[in-house]
């Protein structure tokens, strides 16, 4: 009974948000898209540079010389808490959500670059590379970003409406901002999950792909 209850409210929750939703996601996917592009952008001198890091970090991996998953669970964590944070605030400050827009992008550049370098200078090996670490984590959080950026977004424009629009509008501030306080929290949670998979299950992975690609 709670997982159909549950069920219809997410499809009645993205089904009223619906525009919303496909124009982040179009957005985001822009995103992937152009940090892609940018990898072609660069100079030969700048990717060499770039992979002699990565090579750097990678061997440090192997080598099982990367900081402790407890650091690293905190780090992923707070990381991704501040970012939703700033999305969160930025919906309640009414005129922030062309703000939630360029951060929602600059994440999907950031993602797209990351992917088309490895697969750029690693061929195959750096798609792996990427699906085993990368991936695992994004599969939350990605999903976390979209879903909060579209309720931020949702929250500052029904505040304008209330400010801006008075006469046949009638809405209970209260109410809706406890809901989107709570939506924060059930972010939090999930956020909780990602960063546990990418401070204890990646590097794992990372290090036996590494291990298997050396022999």
């Amino acid at each position: 009974m709670r997982k159909r209850f549950s069920s219809n409210f997410i499809t009645r929750h993205v089904q009223f948000y619906f525009s919303i939703y496909c124009f982040i996601m179009v957005l985001f996917v822009m995103g992937i898209i152009f940090g892609a592009i940018i990898v072609n952008s660069l100079s030969v001198a700048q990717k060499e540079d770039l992979f002699y890091y990565l090579n750097q970090f990678f061997g440090q991996v192997a080598d099982g010389k990367i900081g402790k998953s407890e650091e690293l669970l905190k780090i992923s964590f707070f990381h991704n808490v501040k970012f939703v944070g700033l999305m969160w605030l930025l919906g309640i400050s009414i005129i922030g959500f062309p703000l939630i827009l360029i951060l929602l992008f600059l994440k999907g550049v950031t993602i797209g670059f990351s992917v088309g370098f490895l697969v750029h200078q690693m061929g195959w090996n750096g798609l792996l590379l990427a699906f085993v670490t990368l991936l695992p984590q994004n599969l939350l959080i990605i999903p976390v970003y979209i879903f909060i950026g579209a309720i931020s977004i949702a929250f500052s424009i029904k505040l304008i409406r209330k400010i801006f629009v008075r006469q046949g509008f009638s809405y209970r501030i209260v109410p809706e901002f406890a809901r989107y306080f709570m939506s924060y929290i059930a972010v939090v949670a999930v956020i909780t999950v990602a960063a546990s998979i990418e401070a204890y299950a990646a590097p794992v992975l990372m290090k036996s792909i590494l291990a298997s690609l050396q022999g």
